[in-house]
């Protein structure tokens, strides 16, 4: 089933080219345990103390970012489809006026399931997987890529991630830099060893993606140490440094698992 657009902006997009908007592109809400396995919670009907015991709540959040030069994703969620064999990515970006296929670039603060599981998709009449942004370019921190192609960690899944090891559309970078002069990373390797976040900035607004490492809203504004952190520590340190950091600036911020807040403006 073909459910892409042609490859150009629709008057969507272009009516909000003056500034940056930021979509939030929701999966849904799961409760995730020691088994590291992501189960369906509805927030209306389910109960989180009839989970197992230690269960988190969280939404599965990638975001979609348009400036004046891209349309730019923000992580790539489970990858599950809807009940009509589309990516729910896909069909969340539709939803909101925005061609899947025009999406320019795809930022990756690491690759653990929740967060790289719609890089690609099987097609299972070809009996091969493809990119799910196939115009786009992907950037992933090398050492990360390296780390999870391993497969020694129940977090990552290496079968899925071999479309996107064997592609020419991945730009591996490092350390910290600038992409196109206006969005700026840096390795933090806090919640793992190999995370990062990124900043873009466009006409004085600076937007904040900090993934894992600034999940959620609560978490900014107090010491919280997390267990499931790589440098549990590290986190909490940085999160109250881009806390006061974002306020000083006036960032907005984006939380991929906060299942009421997805963004923040200070």
């Amino acid at each position: 089933m073909n459910y892409f657009f042609d490859y150009k902006l629709n008057s969507f997009v272009e009516s909000f080219l003056k500034s940056m908007k930021v979509f939030p592109l929701s999966e849904g809400s799961f409760t995730i345990d020691q088994t590291k396995q992501f189960i369906p919670f509805n927030k209306e009907a389910d109960d989180l103390q009839q989970r197992t015991v230690g269960s988190l709540l969280v939404e599965i959040q990638p975001f979609v970012v348009i400036t004046k030069r891209d349309i730019i994703l923000l992580d790539c969620g489970l990858g599950y489809t809807n009940q009509q064999g589309v990516l729910q990515l896909h069909q969340n970006l539709i939803d909101i006026g925005i061609d899947p296929l025009s999406v320019t670039k795809v930022l990756m603060s690491h690759l653990h399931k929740d967060h790289a599981g719609g890089i690609g998709k099987r097609d299972d009449v070809l009996g091969r997987s493809f990119l799910s942004f196939p115009n786009a370019t992907y950037y992933i921190n090398q050492q990360e890529m390296e780390f999870a192609m391993k497969g020694s960690s129940a977090s990552y899944l290496p079968e899925k991630l071999q479309v996107l090891y064997h592609s020419d559309n991945v730009v591996l970078i490092n350390n910290e830099g600038a992409i196109d002069n206006y969005i700026t990373y840096s390795h933090t390797g806090a919640h793992s060893p190999f995370h990062q976040v990124f900043w873009i900035e466009e006409d004085g607004e600076k937007i904040f993606f900090g993934a894992d490492e600034a999940p959620q809203l609560r978490q900014m504004k107090s010491k919280f140490v997390a267990k499931y952190d790589f440098d549990g520590k590290k986190s909490m340190q940085l999160r109250l440094n881009w806390w006061e950091r974002g306020n000083s600036e006036h960032w907005t911020m984006l939380f991929y698992h906060d299942i009421k807040t997805p963004t923040v403006s200070l």
